[in-house]
């Protein structure tokens, strides 16, 4: 299983304070096509593209799909979503490691050579629903 699919299918045990103060975070997932799932995962910095406490998944829908992840706590996060064609449960990738399924980051941040950072990707989510957009690519 590559890094990506970790970041979003590894959902880790996270124990927080204050979970009455959790909230959600839609995410507005675009350049979807009608096959599979759409995965999504809020990650902190820590654990940003490696085992993210905070996912969720849902049929695809041809254009936009939102997906609502849910107990979010307030703080800096960054979101990942990737289209799972095939629900194998995994961002597929050819022998180079480069991503054949799409994909993409909050704040529609990009790198040439690899993921972006997490300063690029970064969003605030206070104690009121939040909205990010993801452009998969």
């Amino acid at each position: 299983m590559n890094q990506l699919s970790r970041a979003i299918l590894s959902g880790a045990l996270f124990l927080t304070a204050g979970a009455a103060s959790a909230a959600t975070v839609e995410v507005r997932v675009s350049g979807v096509t009608a096959k599979g799932k759409v995965s999504v995962a809020v990650c902190d910095k820590t654990r940003f593209l490696k085992q993210c406490a905070y996912n969720a998944s849902v049929p695809a829908q041809a254009g936009e799909t939102s997906v609502s992840v849910k107990g979010v706590p307030p703080g800096t996060w960054a979101v990942v979503a990737y289209q799972d064609e095939n629900s194998n449960g995994e961002l597929d990738t050819n022998l180079l490691g480069i991503p054949k399924e799409a994909y993409g980051f909050s704040r529609d941040a990009r790198s040439k050579f690899g993921p972006p950072g997490f300063e690029d990707a970064a969003i605030e989510v206070g104690e009121a629903p939040t909205t990010a957009t993801v452009n998969l690519r």
